[in-house]
């Protein structure tokens, strides 16, 4: 089955496992040794709030493509977001794994490294927080 034709929240379970592993990646080349940092800067960066400001971020940034996969996952009906979650934040959350999941499978890890690279430049912090999803182009 091509990428294309798949489910969006099957994308997202893939592109979830993806974006986790080089946020991972990332953070233990970054030389933060002690296993406690790391955690605690992994679960910030993967929790469905940062993931929604990601979104946000790298919005400028999608083709015309992507930006309907991005849609795609964050319009799939059948989830459910976690009590603590705003349900807009982690529907956008769930498109960006649907992203990432979906350009993992076409092996497109060009693509993903430099995505991934603009979402944890650490020379842009992340919005925190806001739901508004109407000003990044990929509503």
């Amino acid at each position: 089955m091509e990428a294309e034709e798949m489910n969006p929240l099957a994308l997202a379970f893939y592109g979830d496992a993806v974006y986790e592993l080089y946020v991972r990646e990332k953070l233990v080349r970054s030389g933060q040794g002690k296993p406690d940092c790391l955690h605690k800067s992994a679960v910030e960066k993967v929790c469905a709030v940062y993931q929604a400001g990601a979104a946000r971020k790298i919005a400028g940034l999608l083709t015309p493509e992507e930006a309907d996969i991005f849609r795609r996952g964050r319009n799939a009906s059948g989830t459910k977001a976690p009590k603590n979650v705003d349900v807009s934040e982690y529907r956008c959350a769930t498109g960006l794994e649907a992203l990432i999941g979906w350009l993992g499978l076409k092996g497109r890890r060009d693509r993903i490294k430099f995505l991934m690279e603009a979402i944890l430049n650490p020379g842009e912090e992340i919005e925190k927080g806001s739901s508004e999803t109407e000003d990044i182009g990929i509503v």
